[in-house]
């Protein structure tokens, strides 16, 4: 009888690590098979032709983009816009400081993967002005943006949401093994926004400043290139 049962878990050991070592194997598999995915929702819409997208989504007219250029990557971004409380005449009021956010595609709407970060840093093409920054979280390519033109319109804007936005290039740089997904951009879009906007209490007296809020945002970011037609 001991013999049996010394025996029946002599049996049942390398069931155990051959089950642990069968799921590590399909755990390393889907993260695989994820960042394939991941890569071809990001790199496989720049074909030569404009892109899987080529025309962008309807906007208000201001902050449209010139014509010449084709969308070629587009992500739903959730994070946070940052304020600071800082003097000002009237006491102390929020000031804008910085983006802090992760772009996202979704496969068959289902499996969300991380396609892009989003947030403040040195623009090298202009000597080190802090602007606000994409970088691709496969080839580490990076562009930054300038805001040149902005919509509140209340047929697009929802009630309560930071403006939409159409920012140009002003900077981009290859990843360090040579990427460059995202220096293809010319201009960009910040559409279909949520939330974001600056509290309306928590900075009013001096007392305040210093204080820090971060707002959660969502937006979808659109990215857009010169056409290269054949």
């Amino acid at each position: 009888m001991a013999g049996n049962l010394v025996r029946h878990v002599e049996d049942e050991e390398p069931m155990r690590v051959s089950h642990s070592g069968s799921q590590r194997f399909r755990t390393s598999a889907v993260s695989m098979i994820a960042v394939a995915i991941a890569w071809a929702l990001s790199s496989g819409a720049s074909a030569e032709t404009g892109g899987l997208y080529d025309a962008g989504p309807r906007v208000p007219a201001n902050i449209d983009v010139p014509a010449g250029y084709v969308l070629f990557f587009k992500a739903r971004a959730t994070g946070t816009q940052n304020y600071v409380c800082l003097p000002a005449a009237s006491g102390a009021s929020w000031k804008f400081i910085a983006p802090q956010a992760t772009l996202f595609d979704t496969f068959k709407g289902q499996i969300p993967l991380q396609l892009t970060t989003h947030f403040l840093s040195a623009n090298p093409t202009e000597n080190g002005l802090p602007r606000p920054t994409w970088q691709h979280s496969f080839d580490s390519s990076r562009v930054w943006g300038r805001a040149i033109a902005s919509s509140t319109d209340v047929n697009f804007v929802e009630p309560g949401a930071i403006p939409w936005l159409l920012l140009e290039a002003v900077g981009v740089t290859a990843g360090p093994g040579g990427g460059l997904f995202l220096t293809q951009t010319a201009f960009l879009q910040r559409l279909n926004t949520s939330g974001g906007v600056a509290p309306a209490t928590g900075c009013s007296q001096s007392t305040d400043v210093g204080a820090l809020a971060l707002v959660p945002y969502t937006a979808d970011y659109f990215f857009y290139r010169a056409r290269h037609d054949k």
